[in-house]
């Protein structure tokens, strides 16, 4: 019981400690990380089920066989996940460091912290969006996802405006997309219901863009 009481202050204090200095998104995640944090409570318990269900179905459904996520985390909303191949980016080398421990036994999966033009069946984005602060980095993150999408992409994000925190900002993705990539038409996403504020969007590449 002290072993766990230790470690829920000691994710806590790496989830807020950077927030007194906080700079941006990116050194943000890169020193939580670095800190021994996680990648938050939407990445275990019930949200994370959740997530894990409607995407492992949609996998199945549509007879995905490679997945790339931008925004892998440490892996544990990736152990719920059925992938036949899966590539995991994250900014955080400790990150991908926890990742590659975590599946070592696993060679279906590999992690980087680089991007190299990789793509795959199903381009996913779980959390990620409305943890991008700066309008930039937002913009070249929605760029490199779509591009990735051989076939599908996946996002779990919330839909709208407004800043609620230092290291949250809410996006309008379901117009951002419509506007920006009109190769991909969304589809239908509403599987279940989602028990946070966040929901799913999901989009098909048009046959005669792949």
């Amino acid at each position: 019981m002290a072993g766990r009481s230790v470690r829920g202050v000691g994710l806590r204090l790496a989830r807020w400690l950077p927030l007194l200095w906080f700079r941006g998104s990116e050194s943000y995640w890169k020193a939580r990380y670095r800190l021994g944090g996680d990648s938050g409570s939407g990445s275990s318990g019930p949200e994370a089920a959740y997530k894990a269900q409607v995407v492992n179905e949609f996998v199945r459904r549509h007879g995905v066989r490679s997945v790339i996520e931008f925004g892998c985390g440490d892996g544990q909303q990736l152990a719920l996940a059925t992938y036949d191949t899966y590539l995991g980016i994250d900014v955080s080398t400790d990150a991908v460091e926890t990742c590659r421990r975590r599946f070592r036994n696993d060679p279906g999966k590999v992690f980087s912290t680089e991007y190299r033009g990789e793509r795959a069946d199903l381009a996913l984005s779980l959390d990620v969006l409305y943890h991008l602060v700066e309008d930039a980095i937002y913009d070249a993150y929605l760029e490199r996802l779509f591009g990735a999408a051989e076939r599908f992409v996946v996002i779990y994000s919330t839909d709208g405006e407004g800043r609620t925190a230092r290291h949250v900002r809410h996006r309008p993705v379901a117009r951002d997309v419509h506007e920006r990539f009109p190769a991909f038409a969304l589809m239908d996403g509403s599987v279940g219901i989602p028990p946070g504020a966040a929901r799913f969007f999901m989009y098909e590449r048009s046959t005669a863009t792949r």
